[in-house]
């Protein structure tokens, strides 16, 4: 047996799971059925939005806030923070601008979430 919180909707529901049969996991104490689908998430894939901020070079600001597109393998977390590193964007960025593209080979895109201008 297992307990979380749910964070997919604002109740915050406290989840028991029985996980001892992974074909067969077992979720109470939800309220939505949001927090069936997390709890199995949680427990057989988890994963994670991940955010950061790149570099920008010639902007009116000298950084940009950037996010997975949607959420990635929670593995996967440090590797593509570590790629973010060396990101250097031109100005102007827009939001939606993709940064890095299928991060770590998991399909899933980082992109921009903020508007910078030129200089």
């Amino acid at each position: 047996m297992r307990e979380m919180i749910c964070i997919n909707c604002p109740m915050g529901c406290r989840l028991t799971v029985d996980d001892s049969n992974l074909q067969d996991i077992k979720v109470t104490g939800n309220i939505c059925p949001r927090g069936v689908i997390y709890a199995k998430n949680e427990i057989t894939s988890p994963k994670r939005m991940v955010t950061g901020s790149v570099k920008v070079a010639g902007g009116n600001i000298a950084m940009v806030s950037v996010k997975t597109r949607e959420a990635i393998p929670k593995h996967l977390i440090f590797d593509s923070l570590e790629l973010l590193k060396d990101v250097v964007l031109q100005a102007p960025v827009h939001i939606g601008d993709v940064v890095i593209a299928d991060v770590c080979g998991c399909g899933v895109d980082i992109i921009a979430t903020k508007e910078i201008t030129k200089a």
